[in-house]
């Protein structure tokens, strides 16, 4: 369009710059803002080469806006806004004007667009407020209108003038010669402007003529300044014509001047025209000068005498003064070496002009003009310039008892030196860098008055000729107009940030300055400036400090902090100004927030890239620097790390005081040290800013969260540079380092919208995984604030009504604020979409960043399941008991929640939809997966609140309401596959909720709502299963039994006979989601009827699958004759039809699934269908049956031995190992059980693990658990744990042949020999015999303990290779703990020996110890008990085993004797044979042998071992699954292990005996696994007649008699006693063995 089409192009382009003006849109946001400067960016552009199609667009649009009418404040600053934005574009356009504009074009700019221009020019007499910004903005399109179009303008003033001349009225209008003051002038247009006033001059009325006379000045100061170079030139080659004019109308003015008035009007004028004439100045100055210049001679003397106070008349001193002042101006534009006769006549007036300005006792003062002002300014300028080392007029203006008006010029003044330094010859500002202390002290000073004129304090008495009125009338400060003295000091501060800003190092400079000094006076100015930026009441001071403190933080000004110590000094001040600024920001103590983050984000540019400076630069130099804070813990409480800085706190910590260093970088680390107690500066600055980045995520302001998301990314870069010098990780500084950068690159992106950009925000937090200082500190004031806000939500209008005007007044003012603001003053405004959006999106804040929170709270101390593998007092606290008592910690997340819930059934009646909608949304969608857990039981805890105590449903409107929200929750939680989801949905069992919430829905009824909240119910049902193997189920077979029993009663089929077509689709969708709920839930599932209804179990489990396929099969003939008059009505009811076959094929996927899962119980009931006489019913069951099939269903369970081998899995599952050698099942086992069953358990885990050959893996676990609780090695193996009791079962069962061996021999002859029949071996002098002999009696003990201590330790050769294996993981164990300091790569290179030792130290000595202690030290003290001797030996012989057993254990400790003093004598003994002891405990513990050459003595699994394990399995199912829910590790193993599990329990069902304890075989010493036993010590298993015997099935265990107990049969035929003689000859040597077991077994059946 642009090249076809320019014309039409560039209107629709001014179309639409038009159409987005504030006065046209409404106040202006950031999207609007950025619009408007790329239409104005645009139009400038397109200016270039259609400029009269521009110019005359937007003059057409100015003119629109200025006849526009408006009312009300709002739309007045628009119209405002608006004008300026259209001038500023119209100065832009016109200033790059194309040369070649036609001469129609310059008609057409005056014609149109000047008398607009003229119009903003004389507004400010009109009482428009915004005069002043619109003139000075309309002053600068004409100055550019007249660059290229200055006869136009010229044109006008001359037609003016004209008119002027030939005009008779006294009152004329002036304004058109006005315009002199604004047009842009150069030398030529200069000279026409001096000839066309002089020849029209004297024809001109009196008001004209001062007009002529203002304005003239006026437009010379605008040539002088915008071409200086042309004024400069003019002293070095005099221009005739210009003189001439300047002569001329210099004459004319001096007629004019007939009195005192007159003069005082003129003479300002005539030392401009004077000075246009250098010849005449030249000429004057001579004793003989020309008598025609006679006048301008008695001028200046008239002038000098003036000024020296002898004129007669003050008018004419005022005059005199202003006059020397254009002198001194104008010379400064002049080079001394060019003409030194107008500095001589500078000179000659300037000492008389400082006494008249700058006089303390009499200050200058023309009236209640601020021109006293900008005249004492211009002459402090020009008297420097002209001589910089004189600055006796300085110190005048910097002494403190000098007037504040002295203070105000002089700032002024050297910022005015500052940025206008033009000219080569002009001295720069470094002149003044001496007096840097004076002017500090002078900041100080006027920000303490003006803080104290802000506060209550009053104000400081000042000077009263101080006027600052009608000074910077643009600044609108909130305060008392009457309050002058403190406007005055308001006016001098924000001149003195300005200056600051100008030139930092004017303010920072400190020559001969220590470096302590250096910091501390820096330290006051940058905390001064920073007090000024929260200061809300005087906006402009607050934005001029921040750009100050902006330049502060430039590279070259840091450096100037303490030069000696830069870096030291930048982390000590600026961490102090950052802190304050967020804390600031965090508590909403500041309106323009957004502007204020967004000059924060520049500091921390400025910041980075003096790190990134100093780590280029010297390495060394900032090595603290990086170190700052690093490893040092912040607490978790936001409270106890906040620090309540004032100014005066602030000014302490940033000032060193005592403590300051007398050295470079000295104190620097000492803020670093010691992390226990405050955190350093710099830590805590970080801290704030995490916390203030946090809190404007929840903002409802689009812009303010992405600029706190950006800001992300430089505190990213901050720690990159910081890691970088230290070598160090970056998440050593940010431990969430990764999120933020997602946040920085986020903020880049355009977003769709507000409620977008939200939802990014809170899927970001949900991935912070490391809980900090910032984020806990910013969750819980977030938290704070919520809690505050809705209170007033829920108490809207009430609250409103009752602070009555004074918060509505409130809420005006800060309507643009955020809600917090206005919650902290009373009140909120719910008409307000900003307040309840602000609501919404801290409710998302606190729902997503809460899981952190959380594990702050629980990182202290790692909930984890501790195993109960030792004495009850001696247990740590288990997972379960933590969770199951979650509920009832009162955490700031556990509170949240609650209120939150509490908001489900919000009735609130103006936004009671809107808070439950969004809590729903939000809870179901946002909500972090660590709060999963939480969220589960408490709404479990809340639901079970709706039954009483017979559990009857408690039915109300309100539980009803909170139950469809919950249902709602759940469905979106489970279907919302959240990043992280799956690891926190099974650490909370949800199954005691869903059936409360089934229980619950079941009595709703069938009206509309009760179905629709089923239907829902049974979707979430549907979802749960879906997400099954991520949740955790505890009884998970009898809770989806329940669930199916109370699902299919809501089933209706044709029993529904509504007659409302509607309810009838209803309830054809209940039962389409019903069935498919259903389907899902049997997928899988064995039945599994009620306990202790006296059925058989069996016959139980067909009469339920015969209930089920009887129901479905009547929902299939439903759906069957529905379909059929369907048909018959004709194509009215497709939709049913629809439905009905849906439904039809989820009964079918029912059937199925029951089908599949239940073939043993089932298939009796449904085989007969295919024979059924219907043809569909027939069909029916082969659909079933092909389903079936295609699912792979196991026919195998109809075989006989499936019991069996349901058994047989059952023991594969339990003996199942992991990648990393963990046994899932069998460790949960061994947390679960109760203590009174561990040696039980022992007995059954060892032999079924070594049947598998996995008892070394056993071992392991168990070694592992027991060594990582222990405390030390003096309690290892010693308490009454699990590990103990299956140690000593190894040591029993594999080492009783080893023991017999071994000590039989040596125990016979002690007992037997004759040698030893009357030896004593008593060592107790109090337990002597009077014919004893103690020493004796010690020889006795010591050689028959070294006769057995050396038998012992020379039969290493002897010892059981399945005990060698128990010492070698033990001797592993003991040296290495569990996994919690190696690294992954160790982990998998170290299977068996897990690194971090523990005890390494005492490894071998813990198995000795514990092979004496628990196998042959019992064997030594009771060999009858323990079946080695066929009697117990004589007392004498048992003391004497006794007390060698303490030397052996003493050995085997490697300890000494202390405390028996009967003992010690034997300690040389013991302390002698420490080595040969290490020896043998190295040579049985060292290798392990392979699993293929260890002899696996109970590879034989007796039917008892198998059904206690069953028993021990049923009766701790729940508790197993809630341990492997909550395991630390339980992600590593999965769900799939305790699935399976649970399925085979629910086919095998309860334990069909009695348990051991409820019957009188408890009393016999059945856990002695004497069979077991009998078989191992004859090693009958690797014979092979036991194989032969075995496959015959001649005596075998199986089921149980009606009593419950074991029944054994004997299958007498199948025994033939001539062969088995023959074959096995063993059989007669076992004999007595075997018929004294089975003689226990029947006297244990006849005690029954």
């Amino acid at each position: 369009m642009a090249a076809h089409r320019p014309v039409e192009w560039v209107q629709a382009v001014v179309s639409r710059f038009d159409e987005q003006l504030p006065i046209k849109t409404g106040q202006q946001n950031t999207h609007t803002k950025v619009s408007t400067e790329h239409n104005k960016e645009c139009l400038i552009n397109i200016s270039k080469y259609k400029f009269s199609l521009v110019i005359s667009g937007l003059t057409t649009i100015l003119k629109n806006v200025n006849n526009m009418r408006i009312f009300g404040e709002a739309a007045e600053k628009n119209l405002y806004l608006s004008q300026l934005i259209i001038l500023d574009t119209l100065e832009k356009c016109l200033a790059g004007q194309p040369k070649d504009t036609m001469r129609l074009d310059e008609t057409m700019l005056v014609k149109q667009l000047l008398p607009e221009i003229c119009h903003f020019l004389h507004t400010c007499r009109e009482g428009n407020q915004h005069a002043a910004e619109l003139r000075n903005s309309a002053s600068g399109v004409l100055f550019s209108l007249s660059c290229n179009n200055f006869n136009a303008v010229f044109s006008r003033i001359s037609t003016r003038l004209q008119e002027l001349t030939v005009c008779s009225e006294d009152n004329v209008d002036v304004h058109d010669i006005e315009l002199l003051q604004y047009i842009n002038v150069d030398c030529a247009k200069l000279k026409r402007l001096l000839k066309e006033t002089a020849f029209k001059f004297k024809a001109l009325k009196k008001v004209a003529q001062l007009a002529v006379i203002n304005s003239l000045e006026k437009a010379f100061w605008n040539w002088v300044e915008n071409y200086p170079d042309e004024f400069t030139k003019l002293y070095q080659i005099p221009q005739t014509d210009l003189a001439e004019c300047a002569e001329k109308l210099f004459d004319l003015v001096d007629g004019f001047a007939e009195s005192t008035k007159r003069k005082a009007a003129v003479w300002p004028l005539q030392i401009i025209l004077l000075i246009l004439c250098p010849e005449i100045i030249q000429d004057i100055s001579k004793e003989g000068f020309d008598e025609n210049n006679i006048n301008k001679k008695l001028f200046l003397d008239s002038l000098r005498k003036a000024l020296a106070g002898h004129g007669g008349s003050r008018q004419l001193t005022e005059s005199a003064a202003i006059a020397c002042v254009k002198l001194c101006k104008a010379s400064t534009y002049i080079n001394w070496e060019d003409n030194s006769v107008i500095f001589l006549l500078v000179q000659s007036m300037v000492v008389d002009l400082k006494n008249l300005l700058f006089n303390p006792s009499k200050p200058f003062s023309r009236g209640s003009q601020p021109a006293d002002v900008d005249l004492m300014i211009d002459c402090l300028v020009s008297c420097f310039r002209i001589s910089p080392h004189n600055n006796q007029h300085f110190k005048i203006c910097l002494a403190q008892n000098s007037p504040s008006t002295f203070h105000y010029v002089l700032v002024n003044s050297l910022h005015r030196i500052i940025t206008n330094s033009a000219l080569d010859w002009w001295p720069k500002i470094d002149a003044v860098y001496c007096h840097s202390v004076e002017l500090r002290h002078m900041f100080g000073e006027t920000l303490n008055k003006a803080m104290q004129g802000c506060g209550a304090h009053p104000a400081i008495r000042m000077a009263p000729s101080l006027t600052f009125k009608e000074k910077v009338t643009s600044l609108k400060f909130k305060e008392k107009p009457t309050d002058l003295e403190t406007r005055s000091y308001k006016y001098l501060l924000l001149s003195m940030v300005k200056l600051i800003h100008a030139d930092p190092k004017l303010l920072l400079c400190n020559p001969r300055k220590q470096g302590p000094e250096t910091q501390s006076s820096t330290a006051e100015l940058i905390t001064g400036l920073v007090q000024l930026v929260p200061q809300s009441h005087m906006p402009e001071i607050a934005q001029e400090a921040m750009e100050a403190l902006l330049v502060l933080h430039q590279l070259d000004s840091i450096d100037l902090w303490n030069p000696d110590a830069p870096v030291e000094t930048f982390w000590e001040i600026s961490s102090q100004m950052l802190f304050f600024i967020c804390k600031k920001l965090t508590s909403h103590q500041m309106l323009s927030s957004t502007e204020i983050l967004k000059w924060l984000r520049e500091i921390l540019i400025c910041r980075n890239k003096f790190l990134l400076k100093n780590k280029q630069a010297d390495r060394s130099s900032c090595h603290f620097l990086f170190l700052c804070g690093v490893g040092c813990d912040v607490p978790a409480s936001g409270n106890s790390s906040q620090m309540s800085m004032d100014h005066d706190e602030l000014l302490r910590t940033c000032v060193p005081g005592a403590s300051l260093r007398k050295g470079k970088g000295n104190s620097s680390m000492d803020s670093t040290a010691g992390c226990s107690g405050t955190p350093p500066i710099c830590r805590q600055a970080q801290t704030k800013l995490e916390v203030a980045l946090y809190m404007f995520l929840w903002s409802p302001d689009t812009e303010a969260v992405l600029v706190a998301m950006s800001c992300f990314r430089h505190l990213c870069e901050e720690a990159d540079i910081r890691c970088g010098v230290d070598e160090v990780s970056v998440h050593n500084f940010l431990p969430n380092y990764n999120t933020f950068m997602e946040f920085a690159s986020v903020s880049n992106m355009m977003s769709t919208g507000r409620a977008a950009l939200q939802k990014r925000v809170m899927a970001l937090l949900r991935r912070i995984e490391h809980p900090t200082a910032g984020n806990t500190e910013a969750w819980e004031d977030t938290h704070a604030k919520w809690e505050q806000a809705t209170k007033l939500i829920l108490n809207y209008p009430k609250t409103k009504m009752e602070d009555g005007q004074a918060a509505e007044s409130l809420h005006k003012t800060i309507v643009k604020r955020r809600m917090s603001h206005v919650s902290g003053g009373g009140s909120i405004d719910l008409s307000d979409t900003d307040s309840l959006q602000e609501w919404i999106n801290m409710t998302g804040f606190l729902c997503a960043l809460g899981g952190v929170c959380l594990q702050q709270r629980s990182s202290s101390g790692l909930a984890t399941y501790s195993p109960p593998m030792g004495p009850v007092s001696e247990r740590k606290g288990s997972m379960i008991s933590v969770m199951s008592s979650e509920g009832n910690v009162d955490t700031p997340v556990s509170r949240f929640m609650d209120r939150l819930l509490s908001l489900m059934v919000c009735n609130h009646e103006k936004v009671g939809l809107q808070i439950r909608t969004n809590v729903k949304d939000l809870v179901g969608l946002e909500l972090s997966p660590a709060l999963y857990p939480m969220l589960f039981n408490k709404l479990k805890n809340t639901i079970s609140k709706f039954f009483d105590s017979q559990g009857q449903v408690l039915l109300t409107d309100s539980n009803t309401q909170f139950v469809e929200q919950t249902i709602a929750i759940m469905k979106n939680l489970l279907d919302n596959h959240t990043e992280g989801s799956s690891e926190h949905l099974g650490q909370a069992s949800i199954e005691t909720m869903m059936l409360n919430l089934v229980r619950y829905v079941r009595v709703l009824g069938n009206m509309v709502h009760a179905i629709q909240i089923k239907t829902k119910l049974c979707q979430l049902v549907e979802v749960m299963m879906a997400r099954r193997d991520d949740l955790s189920f505890c009884q998970e077979m009898k809770f989806r039994n329940k669930m199916v029993e109370y699902l299919t009663d809501w089933v209706m089929g044709t029993s529904n006979q509504a007659a409302d077509d509607d309810v009838k689709c209803l309830t054809r969708d209940l039962d389409q989601a019903s069935m498919e709920a259903v389907v899902s839930l049997l997928a899988g599932l064995p039945l599994q009827p009620e306990e202790g209804d006296g059925v058989e179990l069996m016959e139980a489990k067909s009469q339920l699958f015969l209930k089920y396929f009887t129901l479905f099969m009547n929902l299939l003939n439903d759906c069957s004759e529905v379909e059929d008059e369907n048909a018959q009505a004709g194509g009215r009811k497709r939709g049913m039809s629809r439905r009905l076959a849906s439904l039809r094929h989820c009964t079918v996927l029912a059937m199925s699934n029951l089908l599949n899962a239940n073939v043993d119980s089932g298939l009796m009931h449904s085989i007969g269908l295919g024979y059924h006489k219907d043809l569909q019913t027939r069909a029916t069951f082969m659909e079933v049956l092909t389903k079936i099939l295609q699912q792979g269903t196991e026919f195998d369970t109809l075989a006989e031995t499936v019991l069996a081998d349901r058994f047989e899995r059952l023991v594969e599952l339990v003996t199942m190992m992991g990648d990393q050698g963990e046994l899932p099942i069998a460790m949960a086992l061994a947390n679960v059980v109760p203590c009174s069953q561990w040696d039980e358990l022992a007995r059954v885990l060892v032999t079924l693990f070594d049947s598998r050959h996995l008892l070394y893996q056993l071992l392991w676990n168990m070694f592992s658990k027991e060594v990582e609780l222990a405390d030390s090695m003096q309690t290892l193996f010693r308490g009454n744990s699990l590990a103990s009791k299956i140690m000593t079962f190894c040591f029993k069962v594999y080492g009783a042949t080893y023991l017999q061996k071994l000590l039989d021999p040596l125990l016979r002859i002690v007992i037997t020999s004759s040698d030893w029949q009357h030896v004593s071996f008593e060592v107790d002098p109090t337990r002597l015999e009077p014919s004893e002999s103690l020493d004796e009696n010690q020889r006795n003990l010591l050689q028959m303990t070294e006769k057995f201590f050396h038998a012992i330790i020379s039969s290493s050769s002897e010892f059981p290779s399945q005990l060698r294996s128990v010492c070698h993981c033990l001797y592993q164990a003991t040296c290495h703990s569990l996994l919690n300091k190696a690294t992954v790569k160790e982990k998998k290179e170290n299977k068996k020996s897990v690194v971090s030792q523990r005890f390494p130290q005492n490894s071998i000595g813990a198995v000795g110890s514990a092979m004496f202690l628990r196998f042959i030290n019992p064997a030594i003290v009771s060999p009858y008990e323990a079946g080695i001797l066929d009697k117990k030996p004589p007392p004498r012989i048992e003391r004497g085993l006794k007390l060698m057993s303490k030397i052996l254990q003493s050995i085997a400790n490697h300890v000494l004797f202390t405390k028996e003093e009967h003992m010690r004598p034997f300690n040389d003994f013991v302390k002698s044979n420490f080595d040969l002891a290490r020896r043998f405990f190295l040579d049985i513990a060292s290798d392990c042998p392979t699993s293929d050459a260890v002899n696996h003595s109970l590879s034989f699994i007796s039917d008892g071992n198998v059904l206690a394990l069953h028993r021990l399995l049923w009766n701790n199912q729940e508790k197993i699954g809630q341990y492997l829910s909550s395991n630390r590790d339980h992600k590593a193993v999965g769900r799939r292990p305790f699935d399976k599990m649970a399925t085979l329990l629910a086919y095998l069902g309860p334990p069909e005996h009695k348990p051991v304890a409820d019957t009188h075989w408890s009393s016999l010493n059945l856990t002695s696994s004497k069979f077991e036993e009998f078989m191992t010590r004859h090693q009958v298993h690797e014979k092979e007649e036991f194989k032969a015997l075995k496959t015959l099935s001649i005596f075998y265990q199986a089921g149980t008699s009606k009593a419950g107990n074991p029944i054994f049969y004997y299958v007498a035929r199948r025994f033939k006693s001539g062969k088995m003689a023959q074959q096995l000859p063993t059989l007669a040597t076992v004999t007595k063995d075997l018929g004294s077991i089975l003689s226990t077994y029947m006297t244990a059946l006849n005690c029954l």
